[in-house]
């Protein structure tokens, strides 16, 4: 096959946050091409997700971007607008319990929320273990390697939580990125599988996308959405050269388990655990899936490129993660075989995501998002339309940073938070919890 497609905008990238970005800019009037290597929408990291919905962020744009992306999943139908013969992805409000840690101080994770109109409930200890079946507030900060001996020191305290009881889960990721795809369809966007880019260039003009079948796409704007592929995508034509924030590609695993018997009785919410090094939410079946939040005592599986992740899930990380779950749920039983899935993230420096332009003509960025911006993608596609529409007509987005309003909630998001070029900031997590 060869031949040249024009259209206005090329995403590279069909997860939820390329589809997304399709939708918005496809909805804005303008004609988009989404090129993706996979075969279908939603098939890379965003399958991997644990698609948890949760407002506990290190800064105020993050909460009030992840306020208002809630909006969004409540009403997820009316977003999109279409039908979708596959069904609709489902928002699970299960509520999130937000424990103690030194990482993130309660005073702190509750000032964020309360500047971002979230509701929340402080709990003590004594509350968080009448209100959560079968759990352990101990403290056990810092985490310990699980097979060190202080692992199993006795607590040095408790812990209590901030519970934000509009929190959850969508429980299926992927068609979630398949519903915004077909919306961004329904809206005119052309979407092109199963093909890699191999090169990129600027005329001048506008770009041209080369794909490994010999086809040429062009466009005058091209936004990089390729998840873990896209430091390498920056790469190939130099658009990171003035990037003060990295991007990396990181091997995750996520595991399930069957939940405590006396947990699963009650239904109950998810459970972001810095005091351990895990985070939980509950999954279909009685099960829950157990993740870690990259404690400094555990190293980390960086990659030269996604294609090196492993496949399966180790009994390694399986241990690491479902033995520090048990330590807060006692009752949890570890089964024998480890289950869950391997996933690759795309991770910046600072864990917050980079949604901004570049210094080459017409060349976005929608990168770094693995891992703790799934939720945001709504939202995220309406920013990146505003943010392109605004450079496209000349504003200089460098040196007066845009500022998106936010429809349902009335904040504002200064866009400067995510910008390539900022300093790493000094209050992030350094964590998934970003």
């Amino acid at each position: 096959m060869s031949g040249t497609s024009t259209s206005d905008a090329i995403v590279v990238g069909a997860g939820v946050m390329g589809s997304a970005i399709a939708l918005e800019l496809a909805r804005g009037g303008r004609s988009v091409t989404v090129v993706d290597k996979a075969s279908g929408p939603g098939f890379g990291s965003t399958s991997a997700s644990s698609a948890i919905i949760r407002f506990t962020y290190s800064t105020p744009d993050g909460v009030a971007l992840s306020w208002e992306a809630y909006h969004r999943w409540v009403r997820w139908a009316e977003h999109l607008g279409v039908d979708d013969h596959a069904g609709l992805a489902r928002f699970q409000r299960v509520g999130m319990a937000f424990l103690d840690s030194p990482v993130m101080s309660t005073d702190r994770t509750t000032a964020l929320l309360a500047g971002a109109g979230v509701p929340f409930e402080v709990w003590d200890a004594d509350e968080l273990e009448r209100r959560v079946a079968g759990i352990d507030a101990g403290s056990w900060f810092p985490p310990k390697p699980v097979g060190s001996p202080e692992f199993a020191d006795d607590p040095v305290g408790r812990v209590g939580a901030v519970f934000t009881p509009d929190a959850g889960y969508v429980d299926d990721p992927r068609l979630a990125a398949a519903n915004l795809a077909e919306a961004a369809a329904a809206a005119g966007a052309r979407f092109v599988y199963r093909r890699e880019v191999t090169a990129l260039e600027h005329d001048g003009t506008a770009w041209t996308v080369r794909l490994d079948d010999g086809s040429d796409l062009r466009a005058p704007v091209v936004v990089n959405a390729a998840g873990p592929w896209s430091g390498a995508l920056n790469r190939m034509v130099g658009a990171d050269r003035d990037f003060t924030i990295g991007l990396r590609p990181l091997r995750q695993e996520v595991h399930a388990v069957p939940a405590p018997p006396a947990l699963a009785a009650g239904g109950f919410p998810s459970v972001s655990d810095l005091d351990v090094g895990t985070y939980l939410r509950p999954a279909p079946g009685g099960l829950m899936l157990v993740g870690g939040t990259e404690p400094e005592c555990d190293p980390m599986e960086w990659l030269d490129a996604p294609e090196d992740a492993a496949p399966n899930v180790t009994s390694a990380l399986f241990e690491a993660q479902v033995l520090r779950a048990a330590r807060r749920f006692p009752d949890l039983e570890i089964p024998l075989r480890p289950s869950g899935i391997v996933g690759v993230y795309d991770v910046s420096d600072d864990w917050i995501p980079v949604y901004d332009r570049t210094a080459l003509p017409g060349f976005y960025v929608a990168v770094g998002t693995s891992g703790n911006q799934f939720k945001n993608a709504p939202v995220v596609g309406e920013l990146m339309a505003a943010l392109i529409d605004a450079c496209e007509s000349g504003h200089d987005h460098d040196n007066d940073p845009l500022r998106f309003g936010c429809r349902a909630t009335g904040l504002q998001l200064d866009l400067a938070t995510f910008s390539r070029r900022r300093e790493r900031h000094p209050g992030s997590t350094g964590t998934v919890m970003g």
